[in-house]
């Protein structure tokens, strides 16, 4: 496996926002299935998101995150409410969002897209196709992609 790394010489920071084991597992495995080598980072509700996002508590010293990957069925604070959450800080709005569900509803991706989120994909039940889409959304994201630095410039 070849380790690939952003445009500035390090590992893509990647939150998985995900309350299912499983789904955790199985991004892990595709990562690592990859040719890319990322610092892979899990939370299992949006509050905690929101607490990784904003450095609070235990995620004090965590690296702001180039890519979310973001479930939208959770526990006390959902995918949906997250994003709204995003929308409403000005300082998080960069932060790219893929919503990475099980969900095939109609209103929910209109949803998502409505706010913000820039890509929606739906799991693969089957564990091959989980990883090929970990890769091909991995070649996406750090190869075709150009990201923003993790501090984005003030806005004037």
């Amino acid at each position: 496996m070849t380790t690939t790394q952003i445009s500035n010489g390090r590992l893509a920071e990647v939150l998985l926002v995900e309350d299912n084991p499983n789904d955790v597992e199985l991004t892990r495995i595709g990562f690592r299935r990859a040719k890319f080598s990322v610092n892979l980072h899990h939370v299992a509700n949006g509050e905690e998101c929101m607490k990784f996002l904003f450095k609070e508590d235990e995620y004090a010293d965590k690296p702001s995150p180039d890519l979310i990957l973001l479930d939208l069925n959770m526990p006390r604070m959902n995918g949906h409410e997250v994003l709204e959450e995003i929308n409403r800080h000005e300082e998080l709005k960069h932060l790219p969002v893929v919503i990475l569900t099980s969900s095939q509803a109609e209103k929910d991706i209109l949803a998502s897209y409505k706010l913000r989120c820039n890509a929606y994909m739906v799991k693969p039940v089957d564990f091959e196709q989980f990883t090929k889409v970990i890769d091909s959304l991995s070649d996406y994201w750090f190869t075709l992609v150009v990201l923003p630095s993790h501090t984005p410039p003030q806005m004037t």
